[in-house]
């Protein structure tokens, strides 16, 4: 805290002491929206009754938006701010906020203005009555018809139907958490938005209610459609490593299987036209094309998932976060 600073005593007695609810925002490139924000939040925040931490993680932003942090630390001493060296992404910005939470209750927010902070307490009320995951929905999502809310919904149904955790609005950041069920959780990719998919696989009692969403006000979405397929990417490595993780034989022999099946049977054919037809088996190069792309396509898919697994054995066996911190406002020595 910069020794000219006006903060009122007992704000700095409330940040001092433990938090009970953490509200963790990753940022990038949010200048224009962050001031508005906080005059959002915080009358919202100190209407709860509650001691609260704000984490604001400053995912590498190119523009003021740290400066704007540096001056709310001054002012609210309740904002702990990290910025990271480089942009590393909204779930490792997410995972820092959490590493770094303090409070039995977390909750996460987006900083462009399309979540609303009054949600927040409905959203804590859900957890009071029993839950402990309360997810937000977009119900009345302001964004593009069909670059967004179309290919958003198909993306929620596939992710429902396969994880067999049915939500609406995977996508939504709005949602509150019980620090238990996300002890021990590392994020990578894109996988900030499968908490809930984690939580209940845990035994958590996972809820949605419906949210309000507000038009982006300033600059742009930083997500494009590429990001759906990133997403079914990171649901199948997750559904891996969910039922596969300590048994990835059942994988590569299921895969193996299959490829000694395809092989018999296209051996089979290539007898049944050599012996019927008289038809040489190198007159034709079909077996050779459709072999080579089935061989080509299943080494993919397998060096795949021996990366996802090499990677997560490299952070876990150093103890090597995703991101790295290039600062932090309003922490002590110990955090």
């Amino acid at each position: 805290m910069p020794k000219n600073s006006t903060v009122p005593t007992f704000a700095l007695g409330r940040a001092e002491q433990m938090p009970e609810l953490s509200v963790i925002i990753p940022v990038y490139n949010e200048e224009e929206s962050l001031p508005l924000l906080f005059d959002k939040l915080f009358p919202v925040l100190d209407g709860l009754g509650k001691t609260f931490e704000v984490v604001i993680v400053d995912d590498g932003s190119r523009d003021g938006s740290f400066h704007v942090l540096k001056a709310a630390c001054v002012q609210r001493p309740e904002i702990r701010a990290i910025r990271f060296r480089r942009n590393s992404g909204q779930t490792a910005a997410m995972m820092a906020g959490i590493d770094v939470a303090r409070a039995p209750v977390i909750v996460t927010l987006d900083a462009d203005l399309q979540n609303d902070p009054e949600d927040i307490p409905l959203l804590l009320a859900q957890l009071d009555e029993g839950s402990d995951v309360v997810s937000g929905w977009r119900k009345d999502r302001q964004d593009a018809k069909i670059r967004r809310n179309l290919v958003s919904r198909i993306a929620n149904s596939v992710i429902s139907n396969l994880s067999g955790v049915h939500l609406h609005d995977y996508g939504c950041t709005l949602k509150a958490y019980r620090r238990e069920v996300l002890e021990g959780m590392r994020l990578y990719g894109e996988m900030h938005r499968f908490v809930p998919i984690y939580a209940s696989w845990m035994g958590a009692r996972v809820t949605e209610m419906p949210v309000r969403h507000h038009a982006r006000r300033y600059g742009q979405s930083k997500y494009g459609l590429e990001r759906t397929v990133k997403v079914i990417l990171d649901l199948f490595v997750i559904m891996f490593f969910q039922k596969y993780l300590v048994k990835p034989i059942y994988v590569f022999g299921g895969v193996g299987a299959l490829c000694f099946a395809g092989s018999g049977l296209a051996f089979a054919y290539m007898l049944y036209l050599k012996f019927v037809f008289g038809t040489s088996m190198i007159q034709t190069p079909l077996p050779i094309l459709v072999s080579m792309l089935f061989l080509v396509g299943v080494m993919s898919l397998m060096m795949g998932l021996l990366a996802e697994i090499l990677i997560r054995t490299y952070f876990e066996s150093r103890g090597h976060p995703p991101y790295q911190i290039g600062e932090k406002l309003n922490f002590t020595e110990s955090d």
